[in-house]
């Protein structure tokens, strides 16, 4: 990268930085022929999130519901593994960080998953990949209950996390790219949501099973089967639209080349973009795995909770997740979606020493509460940002991708909490016993990631309100050209030029 580049990139973080306390955000509209055109605009009014659903039309309803079914079957599946640690450790007679493998090898390769099932999400169309992604998982989840050994059982997840991987940018797509613009915020706070939902139901589902050595397996039976039939429910419904619409056009030949070509055009012309994507979602990912995938554990072994309370803590801290990735989505609608990052980020830090330090069951529940309504609070955003930052023709592919490569950099994380707590002891104050330091070991690392968080996005790009809608899909014609952000010098000329009427605007 040359000197200029490297002084372009500097003075564009500089400005990212300065548009936080502006009021007017910059917008980029898309037009149907994929030209591209950035405004100033006032952000839109807060509206009833009522009004914001009645602005749906069925079919978007129904894509949304089917996205968001996907997505928390897949958090479900694998969920059911984070929140049994314990009891696989005692089924297969290893340590807890051990077992904690099998995570880092599900993430690592979710990455591949979500390249395969991404790429074949904007080729193929949404549907197909969809259902097959999803009978796989299901197949997996299966598999895993009749390993024998540890070496079986790591080796079918790892596999599991290819299959895994591929669902997160298909979900995100369908459900959010026909969605209105006003109501893009507050449905991606409930989307991103599916992941918590999906931890609530296994939580429940564990409170049912107890906590006998192979209590796991009838939470592995249902999680298959929900995935199983997501994947059928999904085989009713048509395709989407910028699909069909790519199919009538009759060039299907000629799609498939264009689709390759306009592939090596994304990654020469939105490598840095990608890049930058990559960053974040490597953040968030140890945000929130160091924050919630141990937390069961944390009850448990440092604070002394029976199998019981811990999981109905553990149920209304993800209650929290929920309600908390809603709201800030919504917020982030009005007040943009990096202010609303970095706000939920910063809160979470102060939230720390209120979230390690009670020792009771009601405590710990509502300080988990609080804390996961900040850290899923940011996560909820995290849809509608990475599908705005996303080339128009490729909003499968690049939000997935995106991602699990984060991912897949973070998938250690849990490992390392845990390898970190159980070499490290502090005494309870309860009883006066010995402990893995869980609590001193996810707070410390929870405050590091959620500081980077709170830089990485300030200092980067943000799109609130581009209207994308309307893009083309892959044709052969050239990738449409990205317009760098408009000029602060030409802020006051554009103004009065792109100011429209509130309705009119989004």
């Amino acid at each position: 990268m040359s000197s200029s580049e490297h002084e372009s990139l500097l003075t564009k973080a500089k400005t990212n930085v300065a548009d936080l306390f502006r009021w007017k955000t910059r917008v980029q509209v898309i037009d149907i022929h994929g030209n591209e055109t950035v405004e100033w605009q006032s952000p839109q009014p807060l509206q009833n999130p009522i009004s914001l659903f009645r602005k749906l039309t069925a079919l978007n309803w129904l894509f949304f519901i089917v996205g968001l079914a996907a997505w928390t079957a897949d958090a479900l599946d694998f969920h059911t593994l984070s929140i049994k640690t314990t009891e696989f450790s005692k089924y297969y007679h290893v340590s807890k960080t051990s077992v904690t493998t099998a995570i880092t090898l599900t993430l690592l390769l979710r990455s591949i998953g979500a390249a395969l099932f991404g790429v074949a999400g904007d080729y193929w169309g949404r549907k197909y990949p969809m259902v097959i992604n999803m009978w796989i998982l299901g197949a997996l989840q299966i598999a895993t209950i009749y390993c024998r050994t540890f070496q079986e059982f790591l080796a079918v997840r790892a596999i599991f996390g290819l299959a895994m991987g591929g669902v997160y940018g298909n979900a995100v797509a369908m459900a959010l790219e026909n969605c209105p613009v006003e109501a893009r915020g507050l449905m991606s706070g409930i989307l991103q949501q599916g992941y918590s939902l999906g931890y609530v139901i296994g939580a429940c589902v564990n409170l049912k099973v107890g906590d006998a050595p192979d209590s796991w397996k009838p939470a592995f039976w249902g999680a298959a089967g929900a995935s199983i039939a997501v994947g059928f429910v999904r085989l009713l419904f048509p395709e989407s639209r910028q699909f069909v619409e790519a199919k009538k056009s009759g060039k299907r030949g000629a799609h498939s080349a264009a689709f390759k070509k306009e592939i090596g055009k994304v990654f020469r012309k939105e490598w840095k973009m990608m890049f930058y994507c990559v960053v974040l979602m490597t953040w968030f990912n140890y945000y929130s795995h160091s924050s919630q995938d141990s937390y069961t554990t944390f009850m448990k072994a440092q604070k002394g909770l029976d199998n019981d309370g811990a999981s109905r803590a553990s149920i209304l801290m993800k209650t929290g997740a929920c309600v908390g990735g809603t709201i800030i989505g919504w917020l982030s609608q009005f007040v943009g979606r990096r202010r609303a990052i970095v706000a939920a980020a910063l809160i979470s830090c102060c939230m720390i020493p209120a979230w390690i330090l009670p020792s009771t069951e009601r405590s710990l529940s509502a300080s988990g509460f609080f804390m996961q309504f900040f850290v899923q609070g940011a996560w909820g955003v995290i849809p509608i940002h990475l599908s705005e930052l996303s080339p128009v023709a490729f909003r499968s592919s690049f939000p997935g991708i995106t991602y699990q490569v984060g991912n897949m950099i973070s998938s250690p994380s849990a490992q390392i909490v845990n390898a970190i707590a159980e070499s490290n002891f502090i005494t309870r104050k309860s009883d006066g016993a010995i402990v893995e330091a869980y609590g001193p070991t996810m707070g410390i690392a929870t405050v590091i990631i959620a500081l980077g968080i709170a830089i990485t996005t300030a200092l980067g790009p943000e799109k609130c309100g581009s209207h994308f809608e309307a893009a083309p899909v892959p044709s052969g014609d050239a990738l449409p050209e990205h317009t760098d952000d408009v000029d602060d010098d030409d802020s006051e000329k554009e103004k009065g030029a792109v100011e429209h009427d509130e309705n009119a605007k989004l």
